[in-house]
């Protein structure tokens, strides 16, 4: 994990000199019609900002982006995949370009200090009332994907095919993308030659698209993990079989997983994000429950990890007298998100084309997981980008940055917003034109 996060500082010092020089990180004159949307896409934005939901709440979001598409002359469905939209607007005979963006919100209590910050709060899954904040961009995300919208509905004259936008739910659960396929995104409606996505990236300077040919997002899955014992008084701890302890053991061996059990050339990242049980200091618990979440690249050694965690768990147990086994429940999942040589290719030639040499840079893989993944594992050449979201100055500055999924992120709005909407609009153009090899 250290020398993922080396990488991703080395990475990033490495753009600040190059974003210094862009001219103010501006579109290069490929998309000049933007401008014209700032005042229209920051009140967006702040009202979003204002106004998140959670996963498969997203009624008010999609409702907003709907009419709003709507308006442009797109034909809109909703309710796909409980609270997705898809807006198509035809053009003519062509190629169908689908753009995703997310719709959902994370739990989390913004500490921002923005004077629109959120102050949200929503019932979750399990009937706690939680903040909720747009604490991982999908607010700017959605924002540029209308503003996108907007634009290739004046330019429509430019180019021909069916432009397939999609409002993605509960991107943050990992269930969205399954959701909408399974309500048939690729059946009710023509199944996309092409599919396209783009995430804001602390990383990068503001207005900066990052780029990773193939295997580029990990593959992710949530476990739930019970362990049982036998609650007792805490002072006669041997009439009791404490299940804390065990849970403190497995924790301690699950790590040895990645240190001694996978290939150190092959990345993996296995973390225990809660662990409750007990409700006294003398009072020792029936069961301990654990949640945690396992990154993978290699399909095999995903299945290895996964195995090998339920050993080190059910081993403990055991070792403990647990009057059963505990409960491995994995949920979550999400696989790993490939990128399209290809495409990727010709994205990246149209963006220094249009926008600028600087527009564009190669990044590396990380470990973060995206459910965008399901549309390229349906049959759908796919590529996922970001574009940075940070000041040049700030990147430079060596100070400790606040990071996705923080209560503390915000992304520098300008540049980013407009460089995003110009990004998506010169790459959609470029889908819907003819490759390169085809035009001679």
């Amino acid at each position: 994990m250290k020398l993922q996060q080396f990488s991703l500082m080395a990475f990033a010092a490495a753009t600040v000199s190059m974003a210094l020089a862009l001219a103010a990180a501006q579109p290069r004159g490929g998309v000049p019609e933007v401008a014209a949307l700032e005042p229209e896409l920051e009140a967006l934005y702040k009202d979003l900002h204002q106004h998140p939901e959670l996963g498969f709440q997203e009624t008010r979001t999609s409702a907003e982006l709907a009419t709003r598409v709507r308006a442009l002359g797109y034909e809109v469905t909703t309710g796909v995949g409980k609270t997705g939209l898809v807006a198509r607007l035809r053009n003519g005979p062509g190629p169908t370009v689908m753009l995703r963006t997310e719709l959902d919100a994370l739990p989390i209590e913004e500490k921002t200090g923005l004077p629109f910050a959120s102050t949200a709060t929503a019932v979750d899954a399990r009937g706690a009332s939680v903040h909720v904040a747009h604490a991982c961009g999908h607010d700017l995300h959605m924002t540029a994907w209308y503003g996108t919208a907007k634009l290739m509905a004046q330019r429509r004259n430019r180019w021909h095919g069916t432009l397939m936008l999609v409002g993605q739910p509960a991107e943050e659960l990992g269930d969205g993308a399954a959701a909408m396929l399974a309500d048939g995104l690729f059946t009710r409606f023509p199944k996309p030659d092409f599919a396209l996505g783009l995430h804001d990236e602390p990383t990068l300077p503001s207005g900066v698209v990052g780029f990773h040919a193939g295997y580029f997002r990990a593959a992710v899955d949530s476990i739930e993990i019970v362990i049982y014992g036998r609650g007792g008084h805490g002072a006669y701890p041997h009439l009791a079989i404490d299940p804390i302890v065990i849970a403190a053991r497995a924790i301690l061996g699950i790590q040895t997983v990645v240190s001694r059990e996978t290939n150190t050339l092959s990345p993996v990242v296995v973390t225990v994000g809660a662990i409750n049980g007990g409700t006294a200091p003398n009072i020792i618990p029936d069961e301990v429950r654990m949640l945690l979440t396992v990154r993978t690249f290699d399909a095999d050694v995903r299945v290895h990890v996964l195995a090998a965690i339920k050993r080190q768990v059910d081993a403990e147990a055991t070792a403990g007298n647990a009057p059963r086994m505990p409960l491995f429940n994995v949920y979550d999942s999400a696989d790993t998100v490939y990128n399209d040589p290809a495409v990727t290719a010709r994205l990246v030639a149209a963006l220094h084309r249009d926008l600028g040499p600087d527009s564009a840079r190669e990044m590396p893989q990380q470990m973060g997981a995206e459910d965008f993944s399901q549309y390229g594992r349906a049959g759908v050449p796919s590529v996922l980008l970001h574009i940075g979201a940070v000041s040049p100055e700030d990147l430079a500055s060596g100070r400790p940055l606040p990071y996705l999924h923080s209560a503390l992120w915000a992304p520098q709005l300008e540049p980013t917003l407009r460089s995003m909407v110009a990004a998506e609009v010169v790459m959609l153009d470029e889908l819907f034109s003819a490759p390169r090899a085809a035009r001679r």
